[in-house]
């Protein structure tokens, strides 16, 4: 009697190893584009849309003064943060959606 071996083991092998690919690749992509400091303070949270709108400082060189939505990436950030937060983020060349690494600003020196 001869038996059939299944291919669902190996499908969905393939399709985590293409998704493991696929999340490397858009990080490398961002390892080759410049990379700027970005500063802001959160206007607003909206974890539905996973977007924070800030009022961020002039980045010199990438972008000016303004206050615009922006998508995370990572999202467990929004819970985190609230109105009114300074917030220190990286943004690379390029791309204007979306902000990397975003944390509390450390406090201002006390006088």
């Amino acid at each position: 009697m001869m038996r059939v071996r299944s291919t669902r083991p190996m499908m969905v092998l393939a399709t985590a190893f293409c998704l493991v690919l696929l999340t490397l690749t858009g990080q490398a992509q961002q390892k080759g584009k410049k990379e700027y400091v970005f500063h802001g303070t959160v206007e607003k949270v909206d974890a539905k849309s996973k977007t924070l709108t800030v009022a961020n400082e002039a980045v010199e060189g990438w972008m000016g003064a303004m206050t615009m939505s922006y998508g995370v990436d990572n999202a467990d950030v929004l819970n985190r943060l609230k109105s009114g937060d300074k917030i220190v983020a990286k943004v690379y060349e390029g791309d204007f959606q979306k902000l990397y690494d975003v944390r509390l600003a450390p406090p201002p020196p006390k006088k």
